[in-house]
């Protein structure tokens, strides 16, 4: 099987917003889900915060890493964070992922980045599994952090 893989475009928001829904929904967390497409197309197209490269099989949206700009203290140099790389169930094991994976290295090897770097959740045992073969490191005594509104608000105030 061949796919393709590009950056998004306009007529792309519809396919990205399905592909991230359906990763939050494969992560359990589609309870959490309040996005748009509207404020998709805003952030991505309009405002450029977060980049995306998608995967086609026959003009159909397979796959995505949707990626930002972060910065390594440790390295003293930009980085890439992939917020959402996802590829439907039905594709998986095809090489889709990998390929997705080698597109952020070449990425990071043009622009002179430090690392690529991602979170995992700790139950998805198959994709730590495919990420340690990749040559990822999972680091064991880093978790992550979050705040949302309300403690924003609070934590502001």
């Amino acid at each position: 099987m061949s796919w393709n893989l590009r950056p998004i475009t306009a007529n792309d928001i519809e396919d990205v917003f399905a592909l991230v829904r359906a990763n939050i929904e494969y992560d359990g967390n589609l309870h959490l889900f309040v996005g748009s497409p509207e404020a998709l197309a805003e952030h991505l197209l309009q405002h450029s915060y977060a980049e995306v490269v998608i995967a086609e099989q026959h003009q159909q949206a397979v796959g995505l890493a949707l990626f930002c700009t972060n910065y390594s203290t440790f390295l003293t140099k930009p980085g890439l964070f992939i917020e959402d790389l996802f590829v439907r169930p039905e594709y998986r094991g095809q090489g889709v992922g990998r390929s997705l994976l080698a597109y952020l290295a070449q990425r990071v090897l043009n622009r002179n980045y430090g690392r690529l770097e991602w979170c995992v959740r700790i139950w998805n045992q198959r994709a730590i599994e495919f990420y340690q073969r990749q040559g990822a490191m999972i680091l064991p005594d880093w978790r992550v952090c979050q705040l949302y509104r309300d403690a924003i608000e609070q934590l502001a105030a």
